[in-house]
């Protein structure tokens, strides 16, 4: 069962979250149940630092056993990091998909497109009523 979503987030209905982390710039990853529905992630096609992103367009790629599956920005901005070691342990996303697991950092172009996501609770309740 996946682990329940932590509060410090926001989160999209494609099962992305979104971490503030002060400033403008937010930790961006998929969530637990995303890493439950995709099982054994095989590979993980990261953005380029620098690379300028818009909210809900692909902006990685991770492929699993069974599925390949684009990854959406929360918000829209600037790639600044991104998560290096998930590119000799792409495991780290089923270990640890709120933690070690995350993907990228991004400078928010417009900090307000955080408001429009969901919060813990309101993504709970999503995957309850929509599962996959």
């Amino acid at each position: 069962m996946a682990k329940p979503s932590p509060n410090d987030r926001k989160y999209t209905k494609e099962h992305e979250w979104a971490r503030a982390d002060g400033g403008n710039t937010i930790t961006m990853g998929v969530t637990d149940h995303a890493q439950e529905l995709l099982t054994d992630v095989v590979y993980v096609e990261l953005p380029a630092v620098g690379r300028k992103v818009k909210q809900m367009q692909p902006i990685a790629v991770v492929e699993s056993v069974k599925s390949v599956s684009d990854i959406f920005a929360p918000v829209s901005g600037e790639v600044i990091e991104v998560n290096k070691s998930l590119e000799a342990a792409p495991e780290m996303i089923n270990k640890d998909a709120f933690g070690e697991g995350w993907i990228a950092k991004i400078k928010m172009d417009t900090p307000s497109e955080l408001d429009g996501l969901m919060t813990a609770e309101g993504y709970e309740e999503h995957i309850k009523t929509n599962p996959h």
